[in-house]
């Protein structure tokens, strides 16, 4: 009982929810009887349900993925789990199945906001007794319940998306997506890549959305009506956006963006079609609402630089017409920007 203590203790020190999934996976690898430990995650592609790993053991190690997954190679369709399946679908809390011989499998469905998105997935070669599954859930609930804890923590109470906070705090350790530089090698590391079908490089790209005229509307309509447009600007952010994109609210009416991989003339489609998804939506009695952008790669430059690069080019779009997306490169290019020289602590323009 003290190793399995000790093991959850460290796995609730953590303040990610990868690292956490990777933590919970090293806990149940290290009971006796388990022969193999995976997290999968569930998404839906082409309107189908699927299924692919994104923790696993490679080489003695668990290593991740937060790569798009639709994208992924290794996805298959959730039917060739036919009890992951019934369990899901009928919102259970665990499966069994003994798919061959020397092989018996339980899946725990991590049930967040009445919906599923991953699964802990843990194998051994003889059937599972009553006293270990119960040790299995017990760990299991530990973890989903602090998993609960850290979504509530990183998340604005109205939209739902990821707050300011959250932001800080990654960018605080260099630790969004696409800003750290070194390459994936150990269990906590991300396995981001896909490969350009053109000679135009991928990377990632930071976005600053501000909504037009929001404080008229709050004058306007009321904070009420001004609130149902937040929510649903936050509506339309997730529909327009791929599942391993980031989303953060950052207060008022500003958000931030992360598109990963992806080459620049379709982060230019990509945020125009957002941008006239919000200009053709009918705002219930506010009726139309538009949103400025400016957006910067991430691959050069230190997290601060970079916000506020994209926080320029959003200003300069506000400053000129508003309803437009704007490329921080693109602005200075044409001399409608001044690059910043850093001197200490005083910024020069």
């Amino acid at each position: 009982m003290k190793p399995i203590l000790q093991h959850l203790v460290e796995m609730t020190g953590h303040r990610d929810h990868l690292r956490l999934e990777v933590s919970v996976l090293s806990t149940l690898q290290k009971l006796s009887g388990i022969k193999e430990v995976r997290a999968l995650e569930l998404f839906t592609d082409g309107g189908q349900p699927h299924i692919r790993p994104r923790t696993w053991v490679q080489d003695g190690q668990l290593v991740s993925t937060d790569s798009e997954a639709a994208a992924d190679p290794r996805k298959e369709p959730l039917e060739h789990y036919p009890e992951l399946m019934r369990c899901v679908t009928t919102q259970g809390d665990s499966a069994l199945a003994h798919p061959r011989p020397g092989r018996h499998t339980l899946w725990l469905p991590v049930w967040m906001h009445e919906k599923v998105s991953t699964c802990l997935e843990i194998t051994q070669s003889r059937p599972f007794s009553a006293h270990k599954l119960d040790v299995l859930k017990g760990v299991f609930l530990v973890y989903q319940n602090y998993q609960s804890l850290l979504d509530y923590s990183e998340r604005d109470a109205l939209t739902g998306l990821f707050n300011r906070k959250t932001f800080d705090e990654q960018f605080a350790r260099n630790a969004l997506p696409g800003l750290s530089s070194s390459k994936p090698q150990s269990a906590e590391s991300m396995i981001s890549e896909e490969v350009s079908p053109t000679s135009e490089p991928v990377q990632n790209w930071l976005a600053v959305v501000d909504i037009d005229h929001f404080k008229q509307v709050n004058d306007r309509f009321g904070h009420l009506y001004g609130d149902e447009v937040l929510i649903l600007v936050a509506n339309i952010l997730r529909s327009s956006f791929r599942s391993h994109d980031r989303i953060f609210r950052f207060g008022g009416e500003e958000f931030v963006v992360l598109l990963r991989n992806t080459t620049l003339s379709k982060a230019h489609k990509v945020f125009n079609r957002f941008r006239e998804a919000v200009q053709e939506y009918h705002f219930p009695q506010v009726g139309n609402v538009t949103v400025s952008l400016g957006f910067v790669g991430t691959s050069r430059g230190s997290p601060v630089e970079i916000l506020g690069q994209a926080d320029q080019a959003l200003y300069y779009a506000k400053e000129h017409g508003r309803n437009q997306v704007r490329f921080y490169e693109d602005l200075v290019a044409t001399g409608a920007l001044a690059t910043k020289v850093a001197n200490d602590d005083v910024e020069l323009f």
